[in-house]
C-alpha cells in the first residue's frame, strides 16, 4: 500500500453515489507535504520525458499541479471554467462534463500559454469518466502540442475513464486506483499496481 492509499483509508469518507470525499487533505484543505510526495512520485514515473509545462483544470487540480511542478521545474497552466474580463485574445475551448458537479462547463486556455513547442504533463486530482482529461487532451491537440503523460492522484478504477484514456495510448499514472467502495461500510479497496 502506498502513501496516498494509506491516507485515503485514514481520512477519506465514502458517500453514496460513488463519491470519495477527500476534502480534508486533497481538494478543500490541502496537505502540501502529501502533494510534495505526489510530485516526487510523478517525477520518477515520467523520468526522461521532455516535459516543459504542466496543464490542469480549475479548481482542485491547481494546488496539486503547482507543488508537482516544482519537481519538474516547469510552469503550470490551468484551464479556466469561465471566461473573465482579464482573459484576452484567442483561446482554446473544450466542453467538459463534471462527474462531481453533474454539469457541463466550457473550459478555456489562452492561446498565448500553449504552443506546438510544448511537451505537456496533465495533472488532476480525480479520474472518473475521463471527461475532464479528454477536454484537456483536446485543447493540447488544438495547440499542436504534445501530451507527454497524465498524472492522476485518485482514479476510480471501476469507472470507464482510466481504461478509455489508456486505450488512446497515453501514459496514465494514477497514484491510487480505487477498485471498489462501499458507502454502507466505508470500505475502500485498491487495485494492485
Amino acid at each position: 500500500m502506498n502513501f496516498l492509499e494509506e491516507r485515503i483509508l485514514k481520512d477519506g469518507i465514502v458517500k453514496e453515489g460513488n463519491v470519495l470525499k477527500v476534502d480534508s487533505f486533497l481538494n478543500h484543505q490541502m496537505d502540501i507535504s502529501l502533494f510534495n510526495e505526489m510530485g516526487k512520485e510523478w517525477k520518477k514515473r515520467f523520468e526522461g520525458k521532455p516535459i516543459n509545462k504542466i496543464l490542469t483544470i480549475e479548481a482542485s487540480g491547481i494546488g496539486i499541479a503547482c507543488v508537482a511542478a516544482q519537481h519538474f521545474n516547469v510552469p503550470v497552466v490551468f484551464a479556466k471554467k469561465s471566461k473573465s474580463i482579464n482573459i484576452e485574445g484567442d483561446m482554446y475551448v473544450a466542453e467538459v462534463e463534471s462527474f462531481t458537479h453533474k454539469n457541463v462547463n466550457q473550459v478555456i486556455v489562452s492561446k498565448k500559454f500553449l504552443s506546438p513547442d510544448d511537451h505537456i504533463l496533465i495533472i488532476d486530482d480525480f479520474l472518473a469518466n475521463g471527461c475532464a482529461l479528454q477536454g484537456l487532451i483536446s485543447i493540447i491537440h488544438d495547440a499542436n502540442a504534445t501530451v507527454e503523460g497524465i498524472g492522476i492522484a485518485i482514479e476510480k478504477g471501476f469507472q470507464v475513464g482510466g481504461r478509455a484514456i489508456r486505450n488512446l495510448g497515453y501514459q496514465l499514472e494514477s497514484l491510487a486506483i480505487v477498485e471498489s467502495m462501499d458507502a454502507s461500510t466505508g470500505h475502500v479497496e485498491f487495485r494492485q499496481q
